[in-house]
């Protein structure tokens, strides 16, 4: 069976046919139906670097994680899954036998895979995707598959809120009104946080975050840290127990040292530089935890839940849907933010 799939070679994107790998009895094929372009898939892209990793110019690699599909074809160990069953798929594939695996930290696994092992192989913008059986969750009857699409995403904002100790009636600072920093935003309202402040350089974003249900934006385009900082305080009327600090940029960061309550957390959610200065001195004598999040840890299920429960509404981010055949003008569309995009989503069939 031939495959179409999306290949980012040598710094280009291209669409081409590669033969669909036999299975092995743990894994399924999955006929690919939806996918979300997140900013990871742009840094990869236009970039050529994720996170700390920088991909050699002569790299073939698959692109899109944030997916879902049906199940074609089940291998000969697979009992909890069946030809024709929607899912959603984690795309982390960790070790399973390391230390941080067996302590339930695999997210953190060195040995880990995400969504492809770097060679010749689609990831999951394409026709059809090899995943391994246990990575795949049910979708149920009342979620959609673009639904599904965006459970990944959402994953990390769980895991994000989670880590932060969100509750109820705490005041959170949200930097950042992107995917990300709108799914923290509707996870840290479910988690009953009632005091919640969303920053962003955007204001088609932030309108988006005030429909979404933000108590309050703010404009910061152009603003000193400190500066930022006090106008926070002074829109929340305190200043924040939490702060999701979701656009990874440095300014942002260094706001968030200067606004979170003396005692607080602050989560870097956003991945960016690799390298920034901070007032560090002054987070430490306040006492600030400044914690990281890497993607998620067994928060698919959560994450399908409250969308199937009614608990979270992530449609209003979809702004952009697109043919696989569109991938370029897609890619292109969410770079430049071009028409107000926010979430484009890929139909694969």
């Amino acid at each position: 069976m031939q495959n179409s799939c999306v290949l980012l070679r040598s710094g280009n994107l291209s669409f081409e046919q590669l033969a669909v790998p036999d299975l092995t009895p743990n894994q399924v094929l999955v006929r690919m139906a939806k996918v979300g372009l997140c900013g990871s898939d742009l840094s990869l892209v236009y970039k050529g670097q994720m996170a700390d990793l920088t991909l050699p110019v002569t790299s073939v690699i698959g692109v899109g994680h944030e997916s879902s599909g049906v199940i074609a074809k089940c291998g000969s160990a697979v009992k909890h899954l069946k030809p024709g069953d929607r899912v959603t798929i984690e795309p982390g594939n960790s070790c399973r036998n390391c230390d941080l695996c067996l302590s339930n930290k695999y997210n953190l696994c060195d040995k880990s895979s995400f969504h492809n092992n770097g060679a010749l192989y689609p990831g999951m913008l394409a026709h059809y995707y090899t995943s391994t059986a246990d990575l795949c969750f049910k979708l149920p009857d009342n979620v959609s598959e673009e639904e599904g699409a965006l459970i990944e995403p959402l994953a990390v904002a769980v895991h994000a809120c989670r880590q932060a100790n969100v509750e109820l009636g705490l005041p959170v600072l949200i930097c950042g009104a992107g995917p990300i920093g709108l799914l923290c935003l509707l996870t840290a309202k479910a988690m009953g946080a009632t005091n919640i402040l969303v920053t962003d350089i955007k204001d088609n974003r932030l309108k988006v975050a005030k429909i979404m249900g933000a108590d309050h934006t703010l404009l910061v385009k152009g603003s000193d840290p400190k500066s930022l900082a006090k106008k926070v305080v002074e829109v929340m009327g305190c200043m924040p127990n939490v702060t999701l600090e979701c656009s990874g940029v440095q300014s942002s960061v260094t706001t968030g040292i200067y606004a979170t309550k003396s005692g607080g957390i602050l989560m870097l959610v956003g991945i960016g530089g690799t390298d920034m200065t901070l007032p560090i001195t002054h987070a430490a004598v306040r006492e600030i935890s400044i914690k990281g999040v890497y993607r998620y840890l067994n928060c698919y299920p959560i994450a399908i839940d409250m969308i199937a429960k009614g608990l979270i509404n992530v449609k209003p981010l979809i702004t952009h849907r697109f043919k696989l055949n569109e991938f370029q003008k897609a890619f292109d569309m969410f770079h430049t933010g071009e028409d107000g995009a926010i979430k484009c989503i890929i139909s694969c069939e």
